[in-house]
C-alpha cells in the first residue's frame, strides 16, 4: 500500500484542479492555486523562523484559511503540528506547551496575551495578523525542497479522561488510511498519484465544519475534503441562523457538527423560519464527537425531507470506525447503534471478540491504520494500544455491546469523561479547582443529561463549616483556571460529600443528590457557552 505523506497529496491534488475552489470564508473563495502558493509562502516564512522536519508548532487559531494553509505549510515541510483549544487559560496552555514542547505556536493576535507566561524563552510565537497576511499574499511562491514521507507524525491532543490531555500521535500514511481517505465514502484511500488526482477532478463536496478547526471532527473533516479535490466553507463564530445562510450562499452540500449541541439550535433557527432559506444543495448532515440524539435527528430530516443524517463514531486513537445512516421516512436507527467494518471488533477484558447478541459489554477496538501512540507517555501507549495474538489495537476507553446483526451499541466511555458539547472534562481536574476555593470542603464532579449538551457539567459541594458559598462565585473562581466549558453549570450544596470506603466518590449517591435538586435552575453565569 502507498506510504502517503499529506504534503505530497496536497500537491497532487493542486497540479489536478488548480481553478477549483479550495476554501471559502467569509463569501471569498481561494482556488486551490491559490492556496498551494499561500501554503509555500507560509512555509517559508516557518522555514525563516527556524523550523524544521519534526519540530513541533502549536496552532492557537480559529475557524479562518490561514489555519488550514499553516496546517498544510507543516505538512510541507516535515513539521509536526498540534492543535490548541482557544478558550484554555495561561495556565492550561503552559500545562500542555510543557508536555508538547513546541519550537513555535502560531497563534490569533486577541491571545497574545493568554500566551504570556504560558511559552519558555526558548519557544517562539508567530501572530497571524495582518503582517502574516501581508507575507503570503504575494511574492515568490516555490514549493518547498524537503525530505517528506508517510512517516512524517502529525499529533492530535484530546482532553481524554484525565486532567492533562494527551496527544495522540500518527503518521501522515496512518491517519490518511485511517482517518482521512475514506471519508464521504467506503471505497479504499487511493493507492496512485494518477487515482489521486481522477478522484479529485470528479469530487464535488462542499463541505462546512460548524465545529471549532481545533477539534478532530472539523479538522479531519476538513483536511479530508482539501486532500480528496473537495471545498471547504468557513463560517466562525457558531451562529444557527448566519450558518443556514452561508450554506445557502456558499452551495455546501455536507454540513459537519458535533451531537445536539450543534443540531439543537439548528434545527430550531430553521423551524422558526422555515421559509427563509433555499437548501436544497444540502445533501447530507454528518454528527461526530458527541451524542446526537434520535429526536433531534428526526427533527432535521422533518425539516429538511431530502437529506441523510449520518451519526458518526469514532475516536482521536482510531479515527472513524462507525457510522449510522438516518433516512427521510424510514425508521430511526436508534442512537449510539453502529454499522463497523472488519476491523472493528468489541474485546472482553481477557482480549477475545464479544459474541454477538450475547449482551456481553466489552471495549471497542480498532486495528489497521491506528497511531504511534500517546506523546511522551509510553505507560498509556501500551494501555491503549496493546498486541493481542500478534494484532495491534486502538482501545479509545469505549464500552459496547454487539448486536445479532453485528451492529455495535456504544455505551459511552469507560471512564469518568463528560463530554459536554463534543468537549472532554475531567471531573478530578474541576474539583481539584473548586476544592481550592477557602470555602469549599469537598465535591464531586459528575455529567448530567442534557437535551443540548448531551451533558452538562454539575458539581455537589461541601462547604466549610460556617460558609455558604454563592454557585456564581464558585463558577468565577473556576474560570480563573479552566476554561469556560469545564466550568459547573450547576452546583448543590450538601452538608457533606459521601465517599467510598476507597476514598473515591460515590458517583450514585452524587447523581441521586442531582436529581432531587432537578428543579433547581443551572447557574447562568457558570453556564457554558457554544463556541
Amino acid at each position: 500500500m502507498t506510504e502517503w505523506n499529506l504534503g505530497d497529496l496536497f500537491e497532487l491534488v493542486v497540479d489536478a484542479v488548480p481553478d477549483r475552489e479550495a476554501v471559502v470564508e467569509g463569501g471569498r473563495p481561494t482556488t486551490f492555486g491559490q492556496l498551494d502558493e499561500r501554503v509555500n509562502r507560509a512555509a517559508a516564512r516557518l522555514s525563516a523562523l527556524g523550523l524544521t522536519r519534526g519540530d513541533h508548532m502549536g496552532v492557537l487559531l480559529r475557524n479562518r484559511c490561514s489555519h488550514l494553509e499553516l496546517l498544510l505549510a507543516a505538512f510541507k515541510l516535515g513539521v509536526t503540528p498540534f492543535n490548541v483549544h482557544d478558550r484554555y487559560t495561561t495556565e492550561e496552555l503552559r500545562g500542555l506547551f510543557d508536555h508538547a514542547r513546541p519550537a513555535l505556536v502560531v497563534h490569533e493576535p486577541d491571545l497574545a496575551d493568554r500566551l504570556d507566561g504560558a511559552v519558555d524563552d526558548h519557544v517562539q510565537t508567530m501572530p497571524v495578523d495582518a503582517a502574516y497576511d501581508e507575507a503570503v499574499a504575494t511574492g515568490p511562491a516555490p514549493r518547498p525542497s524537503v525530505e517528506r514521507d508517510g512517516d512524517d507524525r502529525y499529533v492530535l491532543y484530546t482532553g481524554g479522561t484525565t486532567g492533562c490531555p494527551r496527544g495522540v500521535v500518527w503518521r501522515h500514511g496512518d491517519l490518511f488510511v485511517g482517518a482521512l481517505g475514506t471519508v464521504g465514502g467506503d471505497e479504499p484511500p487511493p493507492a496512485t498519484a494518477g487515482e489521486v488526482a481522477d478522484r479529485a477532478r470528479v469530487n464535488r463536496l462542499r463541505l462546512l465544519p460548524a465545529s471549532p478547526l481545533n477539534h478532530g471532527a472539523a479538522q479531519w473533516s476538513s483536511l479530508a475534503a482539501l486532500l480528496g479535490g473537495g471545498t471547504v466553507v468557513l463560517e466562525w463564530p457558531f451562529q444557527p441562523a448566519q450558518l443556514w445562510s452561508t450554506i445557502e450562499r456558499d452551495a455546501v452540500t455536507t454540513l459537519v457538527i458535533v451531537g445536539d449541541a450543534f443540531a439543537r439550535p439548528l434545527a430550531d433557527a430553521l423551524a422558526a423560519e422555515p421559509d427563509r432559506w433555499d437548501l436544497s444543495g444540502l445533501l447530507s448532515i454528518v454528527s461526530g464527537g458527541a451524542l446526537l440524539s434520535a429526536g433531534v435527528r428526526q427533527e432535521l430530516l422533518a425539516l429538511l425531507p431530502w437529506i441523510a443524517v449520518v451519526d458518526g463514531y469514532g475516536a482521536s486513537e482510531t479515527g472513524g470506525v462507525g457510522h449510522s445512516v438516518a433516512w427521510p421516512g424510514q425508521p430511526d436507527p436508534g442512537t449510539s447503534r453502529f454499522h463497523v467494518g472488519p476491523l472493528t471488533a468489541v474485546l472482553d477484558e481477557g482480549g477475545a471478540p464479544v459474541p454477538p447478541g450475547s449482551g456481553r459489554v466489552g471495549f471497542v477496538a480498532h486495528s489497521g491504520a491506528v497511531p504511534v501512540g500517546y506523546h511522551g507517555d509510553d505507560a498509556a501507549t501500551a494501555r491503549s494500544f496493546p498486541v493481542i495474538d500478534g494484532v495491534r489495537w486502538a482501545l479509545p476507553g469505549d464500552l459496547a455491546t454487539v448486536e445479532a446483526d453485528g451492529t455495535m451499541h456504544l455505551l459511552g466511555r469507560g471512564a469518568s469523561s463528560i463530554n459536554s458539547g463534543g468537549e472532554k472534562v475531567s471531573p478530578d481536574e474541576v474539583e481539584s479547582v473548586l476544592k481550592s476555593h477557602p470555602d469549599v470542603f469537598d465535591a464531586v464532579v459528575l455529567g448530567v443529561a442534557d437535551d443540548r449538551w448531551g451533558e452538562r457539567v454539575v458539581a455537589v459541594v461541601q462547604p466549610r463549616s460556617g460558609a455558604t458559598p454563592e454557585p456564581d462565585a464558585l463558577a468565577a473562581h473556576c474560570r480563573t483556571e479552566l476554561a469556560d466549558f469545564k466550568v459547573p453549570r450547576q452546583v448543590v450544596l450538601v452538608d457533606a460529600v459521601e465517599r467510598l470506603q476507597t476514598g473515591k466518590a460515590d458517583i450514585g449517591w452524587a447523581r441521586a443528590v442531582v436529581d432531587r435538586h432537578a428543579d433547581r435552575s443551572p447557574s447562568g453565569s457558570s453556564g457554558y457557552r457554544s463556541p
